[in-house]
Parts: structure tokens; C-alpha cells; sequence
């Protein structure tokens, strides 16, 4: 069915092309016979690029193929704002060539005009598709200053900082400590979850890796679980023009004003120094734990000799891991320490001690 669509434009281009410019073509060679005959210069048009069509037929499949595909994957949001810039730079380029057309010279009335709206429409079309969002919030801005008065603005803008949209990345779904915080009530607010985390999601789940196949697998399952307990909103909003999912979460953010719930570190401070509103799980447990301070002495088993010369690994339930001087020769033992330091980040907590006297 391709081909024949593709054979039918291309012989409509050619009768279009050959009625244009083949009456030119008989003066040239003093064959004014065929000038003014409208069927023999659609005809020889349509045969010339017929047979065009067949000769590079399957390049010409191959540029359809890459056509449907960007279609498919194109989000519906995108598609009208690159159609609405696209209708705008036609409107601008054929206002340009007015002048152009006036003239009625060959290549400045036909061949430039045209060049000039292929590119406004270009021009529009780049400029809405990619910068929709901003195009978006100038209006919004512009309309909320109209319609609304300060006393109601300044309310909303109070109730929206007090509820505002949790944005989960992929660690925290992966992570899966977010389930039991919705559990306890301790979030509230849209939990928001992007369709780009997902696709990163599933294509972890389609690893080759046994590890990475099972973590996709655990934070795909997870959000299907976090629906039956809060609200998630499942998001079609992307960036074609980022690649990396990262930077996406935190321009959504940003443009957005939602919370990037994170256990990602080193995106946490990215977000910081770009403004961007974080909630880190890693600190959260950090400020739940059981605090210990310098001078408390616990027992704590040895489980492994340390990366400095004679120390000793140990962990608490938690997780949390314990540097002990002087204990590499006490493998698999339990021993009483006594607390020296404790370093605490957005990474986790680390604790160092010694053998209590």
C-alpha cells in the first residue's frame, strides 16, 4: 500500500512540476508547439517522476519508515505545538513574500518564496516543539496575573508549596523504601511517576544481567502497588532533546515545581545547587536511626578486615557499617567498642571506634 501511495505523490509532484516549468523548457528550444498544452506537461511531469519513484523506491520507503517511526514516538503535546509553529511560519513566510511574488520574476516569484516558507515553517515548527513548555508557562503566567488578584495568588501559591508533587526518579522505585513511607502517611500530595523513569525501568527489567533484570522488575511491580495506596499519576511529558534521564527529572522539576524524591546522591546536589526541591531517602533514615554518640559502647560483630592496616568491619542492623581499630585479627568475632566518630552524609552513616577498655 506504501508503494502505491508513494508512486501516486510522486507522479502528482511531477504533473505539478512539469505544468510549472516545461512551458519554459518548449521556448527555450523553440518547441512553442507544447507551450500552453496543460496535458502533455502534466503528463511528461507525472511519467519523468513516476519512473524516479521506481528507481529509488526503497530509499524513498526507507524515509516513510523513519517518518511513521517518529510519528509513533512523538508525544501527542509536541505534535501540536510543532503543527501551530509550523502553520505560524507559513502565515510569516508568505507574508515575507508578497513583495516576491509582485515581481514576477521566475526564480525570485517561484523558487525563492517557496525556499522562504520551507524555512519559517521550519523555524516555527523547531522553535514550539522544543520549547513548548516555556511557551506554555509565559501564557499561564501571563493570564494568572490578569484574571487573579494578589490575596488569591499569594493563598494558592501557599497551598501549593504546603502539597506540592513528589517526583520519584528510578533509584527510589528501585530502593523501594518509598512503599512503606506512603504506608505510614508520612508523604502527602500527588506522587508523581514520568513515562521516560518507566522506559528506563523496563529496560533494566530486559537486561541480560540478573541483577539489573531484577531490580526493573521490582520498581515496575512497585509502582503498580503504590497506586493501591496513594495517588500516582503516571506522566507522558518528556524532553526529546535531553537524552539523559537525570537532566529530565530535574528540568520536569523545575518547570513543575515538584519535589525530586531521590536516593541518587550525587543527582540530589545537582538539584540543590539548581534550586530544585529534594527529598532524599538516605537522609530521611538517617534522621530516624538510633543516634549514637561519641563515648557509647556496643557489642558489634567482626566480619571483615578494613582498607587501613588493622582495622575491622562490623555493621549494625541497620546496615550502618562500623570501623574498628585494631580488630583484623578478630574475625568473626563479637567485641565491645567504644564510639570515637561518627561521619554522617546524604550517602549513609559511617561510624568508627575501638575496642572498649
Amino acid at each position: 500500500m506504501k508503494r502505491i501511495i508513494i508512486h501516486a505523490l510522486m507522479a502528482i509532484v511531477g504533473a505539478t512540476l512539469g505544468n510549472t516549468f516545461l512551458p519554459e523548457f518548449w521556448v527555450l528550444i523553440h518547441q512553442r508547439q507544447f507551450e500552453n498544452n496543460a496535458v502533455v506537461n502534466n503528463l511528461i511531469g507525472a511519467i519523468i517522476f513516476l519512473i524516479f519513484s521506481f528507481i529509488f523506491i526503497r530509499l524513498l520507503l526507507n524515509f516513510v519508515e523513519k517518518i511513521d517511526h517518529t510519528i509513533a514516538t512523538i508525544n501527542i503535546p509536541k505534535i501540536t505545538w510543532g503543527f501551530l509553529g509550523g502553520v505560524i511560519g507559513l502565515v510569516i513566510g508568505a507574508i515575507a513574500s508578497i513583495p516576491l511574488w509582485i515581481l514576477r520574476t521566475p526564480i525570485l516569484s517561484t523558487i525563492i518564496p517557496f525556499l522562504l516558507m520551507m524555512l519559517t515553517i521550519y523555524v516555527g515548527y523547531s522553535i514550539s516543539s522544543k520549547r513548548e513548555a516555556d511557551i506554555f508557562k509565559f501564557f499561564s503566567r501571563k493570564k494568572a496575573a490578569v484574571t487573579e488578584k494578589p490575596e488569591k495568588h499569594d493563598k494558592r501559591d501557599k497551598r501549593k508549596n504546603k502539597n506540592y508533587a513528589k517526583l520519584l526518579d528510578t533509584s527510589v522505585l528501585i530502593d523501594g523504601r518509598i512503599f512503606d513511607i506512603l504506608k505510614t502517611g508520612f508523604l502527602d500530595g500527588e506522587i508523581i511517576v514520568p513515562n521516560f523513569v518507566l522506559l528506563e525501568l523496563q529496560q533494566l527489567s530486559d537486561s541480560n544481567d540478573n541483577l539489573k533484570r531484577a531490580k526493573g522488575r521490582r520498581g515496575l511491580d512497585l509502582v503498580n502497588d503504590m497506586k493501591e495506596i496513594a495517588k500516582v499519576t503516571v506522566t507522558s511529558k518528556d524532553y526529546s532533546d535531553i537524552h539523559e534521564v537525570d537532566t529530565k527529572l530535574l528540568r520536569y522539576a523545575s518547570e513543575t515545581g515538584a519535589a525530586l524524591v531521590t536516593n541518587d546522591f550525587n543527582l540530589n546536589k545537582v538539584a540543590e545547587i539548581q534550586g530544585v526541591k529534594v527529598l532524599n531517602i538516605n537522609d530521611l533514615a538517617n534522621a530516624v536511626k538510633p543516634q549514637l554518640i561519641v563515648g557509647d559502647t556496643l557489642d558489634i560483630q567482626i566480619v571483615k578486615k578494613g582498607t587501613e592496616r588493622r582495622q575491622g568491619i562490623g555493621y549494625l542492623p541497620d546496615g550502618t557499617m562500623i570501623v574498628v581499630e585494631e580488630t583484623a585479627d578478630l574475625i568473626d568475632k563479637t567485641v565491645r567498642i567504644e564510639v570515637t566518630k561518627s561521619l554522617q552524609t546524604s550517602a549513609g552513616r559511617m561510624i568508627f571506634g575501638e575496642l572498649a577498655r
